[in-house]
């Protein structure tokens, strides 16, 4: 049977189960039992020599046979217990005591990574129910030996049944599962250009996935690695260095999928080593790799999650400035992609020691979201200023099994070549795909790896303008598929532009109605004294209302431009009328008897400067590497000669003026021009269905 065929004869095990367990809990027996056969068939071979080691070294009365029996099993682990699964079931009366017996019989480690199902509550349920030992004897007729399906193709198995358990529980798989031919890609862009540094003998590299999920990434860039790019088994291209050692790290917060990947390592390497190192946790408040540094980063972090259950611990990280992970600033707390992406660059080794290469997956989100200053700004702002992106390509969508959204793979390194020094390539990929023979939720497309090979060869040749023929909708095109920019191309400067306040006064009906609304004036009748004094202070308050309305209908309703003159008009008026009128109060009547006028004079402060009117205050955006002042002339001025820059806005970090900003506004480089379909055309449609619709009504009433 290929992958499919045994994925979906696992996952036949629902049938049996469907009356005794929710659609959302058939990963809690069908995960950990497909993870039990797969060791049993693993450790059948050796099951006797670690049987009849351990009754030797007992009688021996050696305390801690460990190393022994690892040696006896030819693995990192063992079991220690009779049974196996011919066994559990050939005593089908004690199934659940004898299936208990053999778990508790793993060596530790291996019972820590079995302990992240519970599967000892689902024991239990599956014998009450009486499904034990049918389910039991389902898994048995499966051989999952490594000889039968090898190490790839099982994590791929894994893999498709962590999909299918979050489609039934309509959750997003993104957070778990990346399909292969993204991963692939994603590998093969991290090493580019890096053969030499891991060809050679004596290589050491180490490859790091901050949240591994069932641990695809790092499986793959090892095989990449070491063996060459292997598809269902069969290789395609050859390896970079068959002799390099690739140590792997990472850490996992789902229980489940970091038990599925502890437990693959664990079969995969006979040392242990690199399932030693998958931790399990949250990445962003528990970091457990916290004092290494890696040669390759690669991660495809969940999209468009929250990180409020980390939110502690990283604002107070951040608060530690360069001595934590997050000091260049914080994103929205709705999206956590961008810490993930601090978390590698902090986990990236010196250029001393010789620098990191990182590829990181993500939405559209972390290109643009944010205005100058603000967390994803800085962020980017970072990453620009340090010379950190080498390259940003952009992947079709309906890649994705949850989400057909685009999504863009960051391309990083503190090591650039001399070539791209303060230069970013920016990659449409977008179009670089093949339909899948059938879709599997909303993956409706595939980049085989005629196309990846396309896309590494656009990355490595490095060519601003450089173009590819594509199919359209039936039309051949040949569109720009490469440009190169400079990193202070992706800044700015944002520049508050403000015009002055230009207001007329009058004293009609209708403005002196406003003042009503008015707090200054509201507050006149309110106290917060209590009591006879309050009552006093209220009425008080009141009359001098009344007085204040009397006192506005007597000034003569002429429209009056200039703010200061019609000031001397409400002064006069009010000492006459032996009231008083306070800075509030003053402010209120202003505010109420005033509307904008372009013709007006201009409204001053007390030292003669020009008062700004917030309602006509706007932003430009000044190109980084541009002058503020000769863009304000050349953009501003010749369209509103009043205006002025508000030179109080300053950017934190450099003091100069307007604030700075970075985003990437990809589909901007690659738009191009579609023009509409001409209007006879269109009639012509129109007509036709019209057409149509006169004919079906004719058959109707015929």
């Amino acid at each position: 049977m290929n992958q499919s065929e045994i994925a979906s004869f696992i996952w036949g095990v629902a049938n049996l189960i469907r009356d005794t367990f929710k659609r959302g809990k058939y990963q809690d027996v069908i995960l950990p039992l497909t993870v039990l056969r797969r060791l049993d068939c693993v450790l059948g071979p050796t099951k006797e020599n670690v049987l009849q080691r351990q009754a030797e070294l007992r009688g021996r009365g050696l305390e801690d046979p460990h190393n022994q029996l690892c040696i006896a099993s030819g693995f990192a682990f063992y079991n220690t217990s009779p049974y196996n699964f011919d066994l559990l079931l050939a005593d089908a009366p004690n199934v659940a005591a004898n299936l208990r017996n053999h778990i508790a019989g793993f060596s530790q480690n291996m019972r820590e990574v079995l302990e992240r199902f519970d599967f000892d509550n689902t024991i239990s349920k599956l014998d009450e129910a009486g499904l034990l030992f049918q389910v039991l004897e389902r898994f048995g007729n499966v051989d999952l030996h490594p000889d039968r399906i090898d190490n790839a193709t099982m994590g791929t198995i894994f893999e498709e049944l962590i999909r299918r358990f979050n489609e039934a529980l309509n959750e997003n798989p993104g957070e778990h599962f990346t399909p292969r031919d993204v991963v692939h890609l994603m590998v093969d862009l991290m090493l580019a250009g890096d053969e030499d540094r891991i060809g050679g003998s004596g290589v050491v590299r180490t490859v790091y996935d901050p949240c591994c999920g069932s641990g695809g990434m790092l499986t793959i860039a090892k095989e990449r690695i070491n063996i060459g790019h292997l598809d269902n088994g069969n290789p395609l291209t050859g390896p970079v260095n068959p002799d390099a050692e690739i140590h792997l790290f990472g850490q996992e917060v789902n229980p489940e999928t970091w038990a599925v990947s502890k437990s693959d390592l664990y079969m995969k390497d006979p040392t242990g080593r690199d399932a030693d190192s998958i931790v399990f946790g949250t990445t962003l408040s528990n970091d457990r790799h916290a004092a290494r540094s890696f040669d390759y980063l690669i991660a495809n972090p969940p999209y468009g999650k929250d990180w409020k259950r980390d939110e502690s611990a990283v604002r107070a990280e951040h608060n530690r400035g360069t001595a934590g992970r997050f000091g260049p600033g914080l994103p929205r707390i709705s999206d956590g992609q961008l810490l993930f992406l601090l978390h590698m660059l902090a986990h990236a080794k010196d250029p001393e020691e010789g620098g990191s290469r990182i590829a990181i997956i993500m939405n559209g989100s972390p290109l643009f979201t944010g205005d100058a200053a603000s967390g994803e700004s800085e962020i980017r702002r970072y990453i620009f200023e340090n010379d950190l992106l080498e390259a940003l390509i952009a992947l079709p969508e309906q890649l994705f099994y949850n989400t057909g959204i685009a999504t863009y793979v960051w391309l990083l390194t503190n090591r650039k070549t001399s070539e791209r020094k303060s230069m970013v390539q920016l990659i449409d990929a977008s179009e670089f795909w093949t339909q899948m023979p059938r879709s599997l939720g909303d993956k409706r497309r595939q980049i085989p790896p005629e196309k990846a090979l396309d896309i590494l060869k656009i990355l490595g040749d490095c060519r601003d303008g450089e173009t590819r023929r594509i199919d359209k909708g039936g039309k051949e095109e040949e569109p720009v598929v490469s440009h190169i920019f400079p990193t202070a191309h992706f800044g700015f400067r944002k520049i508050t532009v403000e015009r002055p306040l230009r207001l007329n006064f009058q004293a009609t009906p209708e403005r002196i109605k406003r003042l009503e609304d008015e707090r200054g004036f509201q507050a006149l009748a309110k106290s917060r004294k209590r009591g006879y004094a309050a009552t006093q202070e209220k009425a008080q308050g009141r009359r001098l209302q009344e007085s204040l309305r009397k006192t506005l209908n007597a000034i003569p309703e002429t429209v009056v431009k200039d703010r200061k003159a019609f000031e001397g008009i409400l002064d006069d008026a009010s000492k006459r009328a032996e009231i008083k009128l306070s800075s509030p109060l003053r402010k209120a009547v202003l505010n109420a008897l005033a509307e904008r006028d372009e013709t007006a004079a201009v409204c001053v402060d007390k030292d003669g400067k020009a008062e700004p009117d917030p309602e006509l205050r706007d932003t430009e955006r000044v190109p980084l590497a541009e002058d503020v002042r000769v863009f304000f002339e050349r953009e501003v001025k010749p369209h509103v000669p009043d205006a002025w820059i508000d030179e109080s806005k300053r950017d934190a970090k450099d003091g100069e003026v307007g604030i700075v900003g970075y985003e990437i506004n990809f589909n901007r480089y690659f738009y191009r021009y579609a023009p509409p379909r001409p209007l006879e055309d269109i009639e012509a449609d129109i007509q036709g269905i019209e057409a149509d619709i006169v004919r079906m009504l004719g058959e109707v009433t015929a």
